[in-house]
């Protein structure tokens, strides 16, 4: 068999060279409905994070790292697939790019359509086998104004918290006891204040104003947790919504989503998505509760 050259693209061939390989679209980024572009031409790519695998010339696998525009560094490994027959290439591709987590686009219900899961489980055995590791399953939502606006509980009140010491402290609250794979991952590595450090650094990585964070408190000032509305590169977000751990069998975070979800309406918001961990059952049902549907789910490897 010929040699396979495996490289990273350069931009006056990335597009061209990236889609030629081509898919049926069951799972990953072509679910999203926006093909591949670079940032020069107005997508979500940088060619130098965007890799091929070549046999005399064709492509046989690629896989792609997303990153927001001036990302230093990018964030998820978010598009990989490989030819019929060329599954080995799609696992060298793998272990020759810098390695971030991946992240699979799914529809609902994928493992019942027999050819979905197939699609999907080739491409999770290929990482696999290039080192990656099963992490969580995600639902992921999308409000739209046709979902309705559910009515605001009234029990908690929220208010702007300028300073960032206050938000982290808070945090720390917040990851003692997390339900998300991806919390709990940092927490059993690093702890609590790393957890909640790298929470804080997410949040100031979103491009919407720190104006819109919102500290949750009752009545009577007892500290209860946040709600962050936000916007990422593709629009709103339910950026951050967590209770502390003394605040926890309430049901808050079903009023902290739906503060977040009037404020993103409040601010012109004409769709918001959103997500959750599957085994997160408790933020699940306030999701339901709250009128946001699931339309994907997200299969992440670390």
């Amino acid at each position: 068999m010929t040699a396979l050259v495996i490289r990273a693209l350069v931009e006056d061939e990335a597009r061209a060279l990236f889609t030629s390989l081509s898919d049926p679209g069951l799972v990953g980024r072509p679910l999203l409905g926006r093909p591949y572009a670079t940032h020069a031409e107005g997508g979500e790519y940088r060619p130098d994070w965007t890799w091929v695998a070549l046999r005399d010339g064709v492509v046989v696998a690629r896989a792609a790292l997303w990153g927001a525009p001036g990302d230093d560094e990018p964030k998820v490994l978010d598009w990989f697939d490989f030819a019929p027959g060329e599954r080995e290439a799609g696992v060298r591709l793998l272990r020759a790019m810098p390695h971030r987590e991946y992240e699979i686009m799914l529809p609902p219900g994928w493992r019942d359509d027999p050819a979905v899961r197939a699609a999907a489980e080739e491409r999770i055995d290929a990482a696999r086998e290039a080192g990656y590791r099963p992490l969580v399953e995600r639902f992921r939502y999308l409000w739209t104004p046709a979902c309705g606006l559910p009515e605001r509980p009234g029990r908690l009140v929220f208010r702007p918290e300028p300073d960032d010491e206050v938000i982290l402290d808070v945090l720390r609250g917040v990851e003692q006891g997390s339900l998300d794979a991806h919390a709990r991952a940092l927490l059993d590595t690093d702890g609590v204040e790393a957890a909640a450090r790298d929470e804080l650094e997410f949040l100031h990585w979103m491009p919407s104003p720190r104006s819109w964070w919102r500290l949750a408190c009752t009545p009577d000032g007892e500290t209860v947790g946040l709600q962050i509305p936000g916007r990422n590169p593709n629009g709103p977000v339910v950026g951050f919504v967590g209770v502390v751990a003394g605040q926890r069998g309430h049901g808050y975070a079903y009023d902290l989503l739906v503060e977040c979800t009037h404020q993103l309406v409040g601010e012109g918001a004409g769709e918001i998505a959103a997500a959750t961990d599957l085994g997160n059952t408790p933020m699940a049902a306030h999701f339901a509760r709250a009128g946001y549907p699931v339309v994907q789910h997200r299969y992440c490897m670390s």
